[in-house]
């Protein structure tokens, strides 16, 4: 295809980006069937450059079942029609560079859909063939090879292993899949399998994307002998963090180092040992990882802090930039969970039901945000965290679609409540979403979003959206914000304090009373008004010094 334009050659874009996160199902739905699509993206692209962020993450847009919110890929080189068309994409891609915004795509490599050509093959050719190989297809265990054929769990709930069907209708071998039983785990001892995806990074990075995002990325390397979970935690781990996954890395990051103008690998890593974590980052390795120690983090003065020093410690010896995150499609939204006596954020603890003060979520999610866009390194925006958008809690249980929720037997709420369709204008659903007379939302949007809208919120100086539009403003124009030094600043009890250059410096109120402001000689922006000339609870500045 012809050269895709670029943006001004930066090679260390990728150090303090704002990388915007597009689930696409929800972003904008152009042509009305009720879910998002790429031409939606396409016409939001303005609203997008006056965020002010300088790249796109897009949650997978290839042909899926939509088993698991489309990472049960079928097709890596294609879109999926509910999206659109590879033409779509290759002029989303373009267009977005026009504007100075990269795109970066998700790749899928721990598995694939159960619907893709090489497990469909691997099905009709049947035990023992070659099409098996690429997976990991084993006998039961059992008298009858009734039972799985390890310990292992689903990430969803229940055994990782499903039971084929033979021919004759009698049960057969088992498949493995850490998630869904829709989503068989590929063999990455298989050179099929690293061709593939080697061939497959090649194919976006030639139409123009910036980058990959590595989902489960410690999860791809098992251990061939495919031993029982152990019980003792000093026991290497049969599928997670295996030292042979760095060779595989090395590979991709030959392949992106192979073009001009910096294309980039952005891991998912849920790793609790910070040294471990750092080798994904290595010069030769990824370029950056996801930093779920600060996600989770309750709002809380001293774990923030230590998260910082730590995820900052980790990155310091591989000479790798951090990156912050708030939010994103996994996960409660920030609103919400500020806003509860729990702050943090566990997987394990989600449930119907949990009390929210949206205000207090609110204030301190507005505080977040500046201390988050203040912090060296890189920071992800989700989709709709500029809007302020709460978690929505009251779908109905016949709405659902999340395999979380399903598998659960209804006890887990799933992800779909961070995943609902946003609000760009109107007083009613679809509130801009999709064209009026449409299919309802995938996903119903709640009444009161019609003063969450980014209509309303534009025309709006203190609202969450002006708020982000000029911390994104203020940080592309001030020097020494993004990636670089910074130094903690003697501060009272519960507040947080730091420096950025000389000039800069952001105070974080989490204290109950009111905070001195420092010496300053202009106030840059506060996520709230101050109280008296002091800073609130809750509350954030930014001050020239």
């Amino acid at each position: 295809m012809a050269d895709t334009p670029q943006p001004e050659a930066d090679e260390n874009w990728w150090r303090g980006a704002v990388i915007y996160q597009v689930y696409p199902r929800s972003f904008a739905d152009s042509n009305g069937d009720g879910t998002g699509d790429l031409a939606g993206v396409r016409s939001r692209l303005p609203y997008l450059a006056e965020l002010g962020v300088n790249a796109l993450w897009f949650n997978p847009w290839y042909p899926s079942p939509m088993a698991d919110g489309g990472y049960d890929v079928a097709d890596y080189r294609d879109i999926d029609p509910v999206f659109g068309t590879l033409a779509e994409a290759e002029k989303l891609i373009s267009e977005g560079l026009a504007l100075g915004i990269r795109t970066i795509i998700d790749i899928v490599p721990n598995h694939i859909s159960a619907a893709h050509p090489w497990f469909r093959e691997a099905l009709a050719a049947g035990p023992g063939s070659p099409a098996r190989d690429r997976f990991w297809f084993r006998p039961g265990r059992g008298d009858n090879g009734e039972l799985p054929p390890n310990n292992w769990p689903s990430q969803f709930g229940g055994p990782a292993w499903t039971r084929t069907t033979d021919p004759d209708g009698t049960p057969g071998d088992w498949f493995l899949n850490l998630f869904d039983s829709e989503q068989p785990d590929l063999n990455w001892n298989h050179p099929d399998v690293r061709a593939e995806h080697e061939d497959i990074l090649r194919f976006w990075f030639d139409r123009g994307a910036g980058g990959v995002r590595i989902d489960s990325a410690a999860m791809v390397a098992k251990d061939p002998e495919l031993p029982d979970l152990s019980s003792d935690p000093a026991a290497p781990h049969p599928y997670i963090d295996r030292d042979d996954l760095h060779e595989i890395y090395r590979g991709w990051r030959r392949i992106a180092d192979g073009y001009d103008n910096t294309r980039i690998l952005v891991g998912e890593v849920w790793l609790p040992d910070a040294v471990r974590f750092a080798h994904y980052l290595r010069p030769d390795e990824m370029h950056t990882a996801f930093n779920f120690d600060f996600l989770a983090c309750p709002w809380a003065p001293e774990q923030l802090r230590k998260s910082i020093e730590t995820t900052l410690a980790a990155h310091e010896p591989v000479g790798a930039p951090a990156t912050w995150v708030l939010c994103n499609h996994d996960v409660t939204r920030t609103v919400t969970r500020y806003g509860r006596v729990d702050t943090g954020f566990d997987f394990a603890t989600k449930a119907f039901g949990i009390p929210t003060d949206l205000e207090l979520g609110t204030r301190r999610a507005r505080a977040a945000a500046l201390l988050t866009l203040a912090l060296p390194g890189s920071v992800y925006l989700y989709q709709g965290e500029e809007l302020g958008l709460p978690e929505v809690e009251d779908i109905p249980a016949a709405k659902l679609q999340d395999p979380m929720y399903l598998r659960s037997g209804g006890t887990d709420p799933g992800r779909d409540g961070c995943r609902v369709p946003l609000p760009w204008s109107g007083d009613s659903s679809p509130f801009g979403f999709s064209p009026e007379g449409s299919a309802e939302p995938w996903l119903p949007q709640p009444a009161d979003w019609a003063g969450r809208t980014a209509e309303i919120q534009s025309a709006d100086p203190a609202s969450m959206l002006s708020l982000y539009r000029s911390a994104l403003r203020i940080r592309s124009a001030e020097a020494g914000l993004g990636d670089g030094p910074m130094h903690w600043l003697d501060s009272g009890p519960g507040v947080l304090a730091f420096s950025r250059t000389d000039a800069f410096v952001c105070v974080v109120n989490l204290a109950d009373a009111p905070a001195e402001l420092p010496a300053h000689s202009e106030l840059l922006l506060t996520s709230g008004p101050l109280l008296d000339g002091r800073i609130p609870a809750d509350t954030a500045v930014w001050l020239r010094r």
